[in-house]
């Protein structure tokens, strides 16, 4: 085992699995890492990402904790045998705030992506103009410079769903946000038909969440959540103020993806969001 001072967002969800992994075959670190053949501070390191660990040591871990769902280990075993090696947001990492890099990190991993929207359209599907405006008016007011780093790494994270094996991207667009003059009238329309253009997309859904619903579960609350190789490794990332939440609970996971289908069983279907979109476009 090697240190690793800067763990990546992987490697540290990783050393997460494996906790719950000993927690839910209910040992202990001395416990489990007499079974393993270790010490209990070596099995700490490796449970807190100060060090790696390797393909043939997480499957005796998988042994020892008594886990028997293979597709689970296998995933996990993926995690650990990937090398490190130069990202596009590396190149980020001294200009923007951590939270961006682990997003970027997240999503590039992610097999699948859906969202859900109040006040903001996806920063997935934002044009450029659109983000340039948005990181404008962040607090504390951000220099050129940086308003020009946040808008380049948000179109770059957008590659996942441009690219030739492009991740499904399904989403929930409350109609607030979609009349919101971001920007003006000229940038607000150019969003508004970037929406329509990418739409188009077999792998992209948009279904927007007219005013006439009312309350709605989650309402106030941007989600993006972010589908691993099982259901075990999903993430949920939640905007806030200071920073993105992530969360990867069972409960979590299942409270969130039980939110998403009762916001998406009340939007329009993507034919009449289409419609609507356009309706909006047109009175701009």
């Amino acid at each position: 085992m090697t240190p690793r001072p800067a763990p990546t967002a992987r490697r540290l969800r990783l050393a997460t699995e494996l906790r719950k992994l000993r927690e839910r075959a209910g040992l202990t670190s001395t416990e489990a890492a007499k079974l393993l053949g270790t010490s209990s501070g070596q099995l700490s390191n490796v449970e807190s990402a100060r060090f790696g660990v390797s393909p043939d040591r997480i499957r005796a871990m998988a042994g020892v904790y008594s886990c028997t769902d293979q597709s689970y280990v296998d995933a996990l075993v993926e995690m650990a045998a990937e090398k490190p090696r130069g990202c596009w947001w590396d190149a980020y990492r001294d200009v923007l705030p951590s939270g961006f890099l682990t997003l970027a990190e997240l999503e590039h991993h992610a097999t699948a992506l859906r969202t859900a929207f109040t006040v903001h359209v996806p920063g997935m599907l934002q044009t450029p103009d659109h983000a340039r405006e948005i990181f404008r008016h962040v607090i504390p007011s951000p220099t050129p410079p940086e308003v020009e780093h946040r808008v380049s790494h948000r179109v770059k994270r957008q590659d996942v769903i441009y690219r030739a094996s492009p991740h499904p991207y399904s989403t929930v667009i409350h109609e607030a946000a979609l009349r919101m003059r971001v920007g003006g009238r000229s940038v607000a329309r150019a969003q508004l038909q970037h929406l329509l253009d990418i739409g188009e997309r077999n792998h992209i859904t948009i279904r927007v969440l007219p005013y006439d619903v009312g309350a709605f579960p989650g309402s106030g609350q941007s989600i993006n959540y972010l589908y691993g190789p099982v259901p075990q490794l999903d993430t949920v990332q939640l905007d806030q103020f200071h920073g993105p939440l992530l969360l990867d609970a069972e409960a979590h996971l299942e409270k969130y993806r039980l939110l998403l289908n009762l916001v998406e069983s009340i939007a329009l279907d993507p034919p009449k969001s289409r419609d609507l979109i356009h309706s909006i476009a047109q009175d701009l």
